[in-house]
């Protein structure tokens, strides 16, 4: 639907008057309002108006003409991104190491640790979905036992996993997705949270760039998308990857576990690790050292969200 950016408004009628009024208007064949509602202005006096919406003033003004023995009023609409509105009241996240918080709990920051200031915005990503809260913690516990020295973050949406990883272990990560606006939010993140000399984004489609190529082979990546698309580049992925080099998989549901783990424990990597944030599954493989196979350790963690933090 075509985003509304003004509205007449046709007050003071009583209930009936009012209903009468939106349908004549919705029955108008020389209007086209994208829509119409009837609203309760005063309930001591009983009093109602029509609200008509529009994407142009000129509808507006055709409307006035059409009906100005009723005294219509325009007004405009002022433009808000009600994605960024909508969670401006989500409270911080906690994951591991990690705090992700937005600029209106700029004073909430966390003095130890690893603060990340994520607002919602054009791309995905600010940690209070299962997948990206369930990269977070895979990150934290992987970056507790290795510093990796080569990063890649595969559809890195906000860049939130990429900055995590930069900002923890001071390295080098290469984000990239197919749209470019996210790798516009992802530099732009990475500025502000002083990651911008480690976090190189690029727009690539799928695992078709010389940026890629050139920065492989890498000990790390996260592919946090879904899980048709990290099927059908299992085997690029594995490719790309350093011998005991780990890579994390989200965007997964329950039902489709078994099948992203057969499919990825079929070109050599071990399962180290599934966890479960409501639907969503997040998973740790490794790609063993050539000749020598580790047997795979499956810790599971299950019904735990964003905003719980490790032991």
């Amino acid at each position: 639907m075509t985003e509304a950016r003004f509205t007449v408004t046709f007050g003071a009628l009583s209930h009936d008057a009012a209903l009468v009024l939106a349908n004549a208007l919705e029955e108008d064949f020389r209007l086209d309002p994208l829509a119409v509602t009837v609203n309760e202005t005063d309930e001591a006096l009983g009093l109602w108006e029509t609200l008509l919406y529009f994407s142009t003033r000129e509808q507006c003004d055709a409307a006035c003409e059409l009906y100005a023995e009723k005294a219509p009023i325009i007004a405009s609409i002022p433009q808000t991104d009600w994605v960024r509105e909508s969670l401006l009241g989500l409270p911080p996240v906690t994951a591991g190491r990690f705090f992700l918080y937005g600029s209106h709990d700029a004073d909430r920051r966390r003095a130890g640790g690893v603060s990340i200031e994520m607002d919602a915005g054009t791309a995905f990503g600010t940690g209070h979905h299962g997948t990206t809260a369930g990269c977070l913690m895979a990150i934290d516990t992987i970056l507790k036992r290795r510093r990796p020295q080569r990063a890649f973050d595969l559809g890195c949406g906000t860049g939130v996993l990429a900055i995590a990883i930069a900002l923890a272990r001071k390295t080098a990560v290469l984000a990239t997705d197919i749209d470019p606006e996210a790798t516009r939010v992802t530099r732009n993140n990475a500025t502000r949270s002083g990651a911008r000399h480690l976090v190189t984004a690029r727009t690539a489609p799928g695992l078709h760039h010389a940026a890629i190529h050139s920065a492989a082979p890498f000990d790390l990546i996260v592919a946090n998308i879904l899980a048709r698309p990290l099927a059908s580049m299992a085997y690029g992925i594995s490719k790309l990857m350093l011998p005991s080099g780990h890579l994390i998989l989200s965007g997964i549901t329950l039902d489709q576990e078994r099948w992203i783990k057969s499919t990825y424990c079929n070109l050599g990597l071990v399962t180290v690790s599934s966890t479960h944030i409501g639907n969503w599954v997040t998973l740790v493989m490794e790609m063993p050292v050539a000749g020598r196979r580790r047997r795979s350790h499956h810790q599971q963690t299950t019904g735990r969200g964003p905003g719980w933090e490790d032991a």
